[in-house]
């Protein structure tokens, strides 16, 4: 109790002055604590959104995926033509007529029935667009009733649905 009456002298302050400070003081550094604790929760709740959001989205293995099964049919048909005796030559025109002949699709196909490979013959939908679409379909409870509702699906924009609104019916 000195130190207290001893600081009330030099402020000039009463016992009941400095005790109301003092407790002013202690609820300002337990908010600050409080308010970093808070802080810190926030960034940990953000931080676990995004390492989902991450993981979720499989983008860059199916990326992956796709240009090794590319690599390997690359190898296949070189090993084919080595095996045939054909010039290298040939080989890049049986590769681009394949390729040119994989999108050409005329006519329409029911969205909520389709599988990946059905999406896939429409120009404009690979591998990774067919499967947002899928996943959005069982995200929808099997069936899209709108074509306003593909506009949730990344990578599609209000031209991309212009385009798709030709190829599907939503039957």
């Amino acid at each position: 109790m000195k130190l207290l009456e001893k600081l009330a002298v030099k402020l000039s302050l009463t016992k009941a002055e400095i005790t109301l400070v003092s407790a002013l003081l202690g609820f300002l550094v337990l908010g600050g604590i409080l308010k970093n604790i808070r802080s810190i929760e926030k960034a940990d709740v953000q931080v676990k959104k995004v390492e989902t959001a991450r993981y979720r989205e499989a983008e860059v293995d199916s990326l992956i995926s796709i240009a090794t099964a590319d690599q390997a049919s690359v190898q296949e048909d070189v090993m084919k033509g080595i095996a045939s005796g054909k010039s290298s030559s040939e080989t890049p025109k049986r590769a681009s007529q394949h390729s040119s002949e994989k999108k050409i699709f005329s006519g329409t196909i029911s969205f909520n029935k389709a599988g990946i490979g059905q999406l896939q013959k429409i120009p404009g939908v690979g591998p990774v667009m067919a499967e947002r679409l899928i996943t959005f379909r069982t995200a929808q409870g099997g069936k899209v009733h709108e074509f306003e509702e593909f506009l949730e699906v990344k990578g599609v924009g209000e031209k991309k649905l212009e385009f798709l609104k030709k190829y599907f019916t939503l039957e």
